[in-house]
């Protein structure tokens, strides 16, 4: 009984922030109200060069990671924390965090690197 509550818990605690941004549904657009939503949307500012699209992927892979790594340091210490004096869930919960801050250290490391060399190529 007490997994299935902890389970519950840590679904909500994941579901409430997807309900609270999910986008609603927006009905079909015909195709030429996309052409000229697509060429208004497409300005002088837009980034064309392979560089910066490279740039812009790989920061934002490297900022999901990061929020995951975060995400995985919040379960952690909730498992820490309810872990009941258990050697077991005390050590799975030691393990959860210590990946999490590798992760965070990664994802940190990660973008500084391609951005030295982001820049370095300019």
């Amino acid at each position: 009984m007490k997994i299935m509550s902890l389970k519950l818990m840590i679904v909500g605690l994941f579901a409430i922030p997807m309900f609270a941004f999910s986008v609603g549904f927006t009905p079909p657009v015909a195709a030429s109200e996309l052409e000229s939503g697509a060429s208004s949307a497409h300005n002088k500012d837009t980034p064309t060069e392979l560089k910066v699209i490279i740039k812009n992927i790989t920061n934002t892979a490297l900022f999901i990671i990061g929020a995951v790594s975060v995400l995985m340091l919040i379960y952690g210490g909730i498992r820490y924390t309810i872990s009941g004096g258990d050697e077991k869930s005390i050590t799975a919960a030691k393990n959860t965090i210590i990946y999490g801050v590798v992760g965070i250290v990664v994802a940190i490391s990660a973008y500084a690197i391609v951005n030295f060399v982001i820049t370095a190529l300019k």
